[in-house]
């Protein structure tokens, strides 16, 4: 199996320093910074917004990759985009038009992504799925960092790499929550080709960045 993306989640890196965890994280290897934006009315939890996201694109060159956990999502797509956002992941639920906010992210010069939860059925992607450059599977709820990994995840990575490939689609499958090494390879045998990684990616501080990273993208090869 190939070696998959690794796009390290700062939701777990020290919030005290992320310019230089930044940094770390793309010394160390990863090919994609994740940031998790949430306000706590669609998910509980507040994170990220687009002065931390602007501050932080001199820190790095590696892709910004912008989960919006926001709703209503269309107000925030421009502000995110101007700081910096490479992708744009927005969930079918957190506006009344995904089709519409798609094409916008499009037009905007971004990658747009469609995040479908545990409790999203696969069929959302259908009607969109000419939309979309990035389809992100979440193998936990969205809101927190740290949950452990759903196993019927892999189910729904293998039915949407499934449609993406009768639809002779390029977009890139991504996986987060609970990834770890000892799971990658079964997300990328499903059909991932990128992971989203938070305390697996960030345990142990930035010595041991280039393990973790190594052991994530190493997985998929020794299984």
């Amino acid at each position: 199996m190939a070696a998959p993306l690794i796009c390290p989640s700062i939701l777990s890196a020290d919030f005290a320093r992320l310019g230089e965890e930044v940094a770390a994280i793309q010394a160390a290897g990863a090919d994609w910074v994740h940031i998790d934006v949430m306000d706590g009315h669609f998910v509980p939890n507040l994170t990220i917004g687009p002065a931390v996201v602007r501050a932080l694109r001199p820190h790095t060159t590696l892709p910004f990759d912008v989960h919006l956990m926001v709703a209503p999502v269309d107000p925030w797509l421009e502000a995110y985009r101007e700081a910096g956002a490479d992708v744009l992941s927005v969930h079918p639920e957190s506006g009344p038009h995904v089709h519409r906010t798609l094409g916008r992210i499009r037009q905007l010069g971004a990658r747009a992504g469609l995040v479908l939860n545990p409790g999203t059925p696969v069929e959302a992607l259908d009607p969109v799925i000419d939309l979309v450059d990035l389809v992100l599977v979440m193998s936990v709820n969205p809101g927190f960092g740290g949950q452990a990994f759903l196993d019927t995840a892999l189910r729904k990575i293998a039915a949407v790499r499934a449609r993406l490939d009768a639809a002779g689609s390029s977009a890139t499958l991504q996986v987060d929550g609970g990834v770890t090494a000892d799971n990658a390879a079964a997300c990328v045998a499903a059909g991932a080709d990128a992971l989203v990684a938070g305390t697996a990616a960030f345990r142990g501080g930035p010595s041991a960045y280039a393990a973790n990273i190594a052991a994530l993208k190493g997985a998929p090869a020794a299984a």
